[in-house]
C-alpha cells in the first residue's frame, strides 16, 4: 500500500514564504533584477512577483528605477535581531569591556554585510570620536574602516569578488584608500600582517586598529577594533600598546566561543 501524502501544515503562510523567496532571489550574481528575472528565478507569475517587489519598495527594503529592482541596506535589519541574539556573539562583550577599561578607549566588533560593516557588539568609552553615534546595528563603509579592511582581506574569494563588483569606493577624507588597485594592495598587506590600521580614513581625527576573530579552521568570523582620536593617540601607540591587547582579546573570544 502506498503511503498517503502528507497533509499541508495549516499554519504555513504561503504568501510569507514567497515574499522571503523574492528577497533570497537577490545575491552577488543577481544584485539587480528585472521583474521577469525575479519571477522566473522563484517560479512566480509576473503579477505576483510584481506585488511582492513593490511591497518591498514601499517598505524601503528595495528600490527600482522602473525596470530593475535591487535590495537596499535596510534589508539587513531583518537579520539584526538574529545577529544580536546569537550566543556566540555574547562571548564578545566581556572581552570588549575589558579592553575598553584597560585602554580607556572604545572597543567594538563587527561583521561584513555586503559592502559595509555592521556593529554586533560595542564597549563605549567616555571619549566621543566619530561625529555619528555608534551602536549595535550601525553600518559603515568597509573600505574606510579598520574592521572592514580586516573582514574584506580575509573574505572568501566569492565574497571578495562580490564586494568589488558592488562597492562604491568613496573618499571620505584625503587619507581614504579609494582606488581599487590601492585598496587591493592594502588588503594584501593586512592579510599578511594580521591587523589593519586606519589613520583618519573615515573621518578626520579618527584612528583605529583591528584584528580578526577566527574559528578553528582559520575562517574569519568577525573583527574587533579599538579607536581613538589622532590628537591623543599616535599610530606608533596603536601598534605598540593597542595591538597586543587586541590580539589577547581575540584569543579570549576564540576560547569563549569554543567553550559554548
Amino acid at each position: 500500500m502506498s503511503a498517503k501524502p502528507e497533509k499541508p501544515n495549516p499554519e504555513f503562510v504561503t504568501a510569507f514564504a514567497r515574499g522571503l523567496g523574492v528577497i533570497r532571489s537577490f545575491g552577488p550574481d543577481h544584485r539587480r533584477q528585472t521583474l521577469t528575472e525575479v519571477a522566473e528565478r522563484i517560479g512566480l507569475t509576473r503579477a505576483t512577483a510584481r506585488r511582492f517587489l513593490l511591497t518591498l519598495v514601499e517598505l524601503g527594503l528595495a528600490r527600482t528605477d522602473g525596470k530593475y529592482f535591487e535590495l537596499t541596506p535596510a534589508v539587513l535589519d531583518l537579520g539584526h535581531a538574529y545577529l544580536s541574539s546569537l550566543n556566540v556573539w555574547d562571548a564578545l562583550q566581556p572581552s570588549l569591556d575589558a579592553v575598553s577599561r584597560d585602554l580607556d578607549e572604545s572597543c567594538s566588533a563587527a561583521v561584513l554585510q555586503g559592502t559595509e560593516i555592521m556593529y554586533i557588539a560595542r564597549a563605549a568609552s567616555r571619549h566621543r570620536i566619530l561625529s555619528i553615534g555608534l551602536r549595535v546595528g550601525t553600518r559603515l563603509p568597509a573600505h574606510a574602516t579598520s574592521m572592514g579592511q580586516i573582514l574584506i582581506a580575509n573574505a572568501e574569494p566569492a565574497t571578495l569578488a562580490a564586494y568589488f563588483r558592488q562597492a562604491e569606493l568613496l573618499a571620505y577624507t584625503a587619507h581614504t584608500v579609494a582606488r581599487r588597485e590601492a585598496l587591493e594592495a592594502r588588503l594584501a598587506q593586512v592579510r599578511m600582517q594580521g591587523y589593519a590600521v586606519c589613520d583618519q580614513e573615515l573621518e578626520a581625527g579618527l584612528r583605529s586598529i583591528a584584528v580578526p576573530v577566527m574559528n578553528r579552521k582559520g575562517r574569519t568570523l568577525a573583527a574587533i577594533n579599538v579607536s581613538s582620536h589622532a590628537g591623543r593617540t599616535s599610530v606608533e601607540h596603536l601598534m605598540s600598546v593597542f595591538l597586543p591587547r587586541l590580539r589577547a582579546a581575540a584569543i579570549e573570544v576564540n576560547q569563549a566561543i569554543y567553550s559554548l
